[in-house]
């Protein structure tokens, strides 16, 4: 039944029933009545076979097709063994569809599956409990008709998602949801919806105790340090308590400089939106900055400045100011005497640039990607030596994150150092 029909058997069949209908007409004296009854009868027989066909594809729920003859056997079977493949395949990419809807409904986030129109396609069981969607009565509905929140229809609106979205979730306004939208195949896209409200939490649980902490220490602090002077004050150059007493003085001053560092922290943190529409006189900031550095280096080091006087940006002076300031100590604590340090404000192609070049020791590779971290100090003994405290350029990262740049380090072990981050070109005057 389900062997193919050979095309020389068809032929050589037709061959014979033609030349038998020859010799019926040559013999009768009818020749052309006898073939054109011959051929009729060869139509009519293929017409049948046709209305049987139509009428097992259409009306007969039977899944085996009817018994075909001559030419017409071989139609039969080959749609029966398509309709097969075609069966095996549905039930396979049943099978796959069934996997991937499992593998959907175990993640830990919601998921939507949309089309380019942004129109619901399939959603898990997390996304109607997260963003309120139901399943199957959304399919097809806008997704921003359903997640009716103004952030999140300008977001989808600006059409930009290579950073995520934070919103209140529609179901709870207790729940921080962190959503992101990743385009993939052919015009369609994936909203992914985490619930990041703990993590808010804690977020903002340990910023508040950095500054509270911070705050409450700076006042003992602060006594301390009085209490310390008036000891030495009081004590002799030869007194053995002297020592101690300018150790214990200048570790104070060490951690007095850190809180005041962690209160900095704290405050840029919290500071998630600044006004960038005021202009920043850079030429003023570099100025005091000078003043600074030749302050902090004395006769020891050769400090120069390449300043643009007519460059100038829009943003945070505080923030900006503490950002360059920070670098600028850097180059100096980590430079040996005699060194040389060379800041550079300059207009470059993508915006402007702040750069600080100094001829230091360098840092290893491996610790580039990590000098941001808050405490993380390449050299502990060193860093307690020259007062580091490991929050300087945790400052700077956050400081430049809110002007829409990052920091970019340079360095080559036992060379010197560059650190340098680029204003972008619309904050720019």
């Amino acid at each position: 039944m389900f062997d193919s029909y050979s095309g020389y058997r068809l032929f050589f069949r037709l061959a014979f029933y033609l030349l038998g209908c020859l010799l019926v007409g040559l013999v009768s004296g009818h020749l052309l009545l006898v073939l054109c009854i011959g051929m009729g009868l060869v139509l009519t027989w293929h017409y049948r076979q046709l209305i049987r066909l139509n009428h097992w594809l259409w009306k007969d729920r039977r899944l085996t097709p009817p018994q075909g003859t001559g030419s017409w056997e071989g139609v039969f079977n080959g749609i029966y063994r398509l309709q097969g493949k075609n069966r095996k395949r549905v039930s396979q990419l049943a099978g796959l569809l069934g996997r991937f809807r499992q593998g959907a409904e175990a993640l830990p986030d919601a998921a939507v599956v949309l089309d380019a129109g942004l129109n619901i396609l399939w959603c898990n069981k997390l996304a109607q409990l997260m963003l309120g969607l139901v399943w199957p009565q959304d399919n097809g509905q806008r997704v921003d008709n359903l997640i009716r929140h103004p952030d999140f229809a300008a977001y989808i609106k600006a059409g930009k998602f290579d950073d995520p979205l934070a919103l209140p979730s529609p179901v709870s306004e207790k729940r921080v949801l962190e959503i992101r939208i990743i385009a993939y195949g052919e015009q369609q896209m994936l909203l992914i919806a985490r619930d990041v409200t703990r993590v808010r939490q804690l977020e903002g649980m340990r910023k508040d105790f950095v500054a509270n902490v911070s705050h409450e220490l700076k006042t003992p602090l602060t006594v301390l340090q009085g209490y310390l002077e008036v000891m030495q004050s009081m004590a002799d150059e030869d007194d053995p308590n002297q020592r101690a007493l300018t150790l214990m003085q200048q570790q104070a001053t060490r951690m007095k400089s850190m809180v005041e560092q962690l209160l900095v922290l704290s405050r840029i943190e919290d500071s998630a939106e600044i006004n960038l529409e005021k202009v920043v006189d850079m030429q003023k900031m570099v100025a005091l900055l000078r003043t600074e550095a030749e302050a902090l280096a004395r006769d020891d080091y050769q400090v120069t400045f390449e300043v643009d006087p007519q460059l100038n940006v829009h943003g945070d002076e505080l923030q900006l100011r503490s950002a360059c300031s920070n670098l600028i100590s850097n180059a100096i604590r980590y430079t040996e005497p005699g060194g040389t340090i060379h800041i550079r404000w300059q207009q470059v192609a993508t915006g402007a640039m702040f750069s600080v070049t100094d001829s230091g020791i360098g840092i290893a590779q491996q610790h580039i990607s990590r000098l941001t971290e808050r405490f993380y100090r390449v050299d502990n003994a060193r860093s307690r030596q020259t007062g580091g405290s490991g929050l300087g350029l945790a400052i700077v990262k956050h400081a430049l994150s809110h002007h829409h740049t990052e920091l970019v380090i340079n360095s080559t072990l036992g060379k010197g150092s560059t650190f340098s981050f680029i204003i972008p070109q619309h904050l720019v005057v």
